[in-house]
């Protein structure tokens, strides 16, 4: 049976401020049907009071034990995992914000392509992103549906959804992947400790 119309996941949040620098987008991508495994495999390593993670708010130690511990669970072996530093400077916060998440989604579809060995045609691939301001913007929202219709690898996006964190522990994974960059700007990792640590790609 085909996977090419088989449901992709890419969940997508956001390290820092768009438009200023740092700024980074950190995603999770995975088949649909291995989401729960990678959800449950993730939700099991945090402290049963935890109701949301906000990466932000965990100190490093905790995140980077959490991560480890994820690296070796049984987490599907689809799943990848991208930091990817935004290089845009130019125009307004929504503008940059759909810039970055057009570039970051196609490296991620990129990787996880070669990682799955699925030829060169990908497609049915859907975007969760934690909404905020500049994500919910006419701008941004308008840019999106530009990129679905004419930019190579994000065309293979049926849809963009912004959501609440809160109901997607998925979300929140991308989140702490995302926060990652971090590490590096303060000299603590390297993108190849994050790799072999964590397994996460950092470009």
């Amino acid at each position: 049976m085909t996977r090419l119309n088989k449901k992709i996941l890419c969940f997508v949040d956001e390290y820092g401020v768009a438009g200023e620098r740092g700024f980074a987008l950190g995603c999770a991508i995975v088949w649909a049907h291995e989401c729960g495994k990678a959800d449950k495999a993730f939700s099991d390593l945090l402290p049963a009071s935890v109701n949301e993670v906000h990466a932000a708010n965990w100190s490093k130690p905790q995140l980077q034990g959490i991560m480890s511990r994820f690296a070796q669970t049984e987490m599907p072996a689809s799943i990848r995992m991208v930091n990817k530093l935004n290089e845009i400077s130019v125009g307004g916060r929504p503008e940059i914000y759909a810039k970055a998440l057009v570039e970051t989604v196609k490296v991620a579809v990129k990787r996880f392509r070669s990682g799955n060995q699925l030829g060169r045609q990908i497609n049915n691939v859907e975007v969760l992103i934690d909404v905020n301001e500049q994500n919910s913007h006419p701008e941004f929202v308008e840019l999106i549906a530009k990129a679905r219709e004419h930019d190579g690898l994000f065309k293979s996006v049926t849809r963009v959804v912004a959501i609440d964190s809160a109901v997607s522990r998925m979300l929140q994974l991308a989140d702490v992947v995302a926060h990652s960059r971090a590490w590096i700007n303060n000299g603590e990792e390297n993108a190849k400790g994050l790799r072999e640590a964590y397994k996460i790609e950092i470009l």
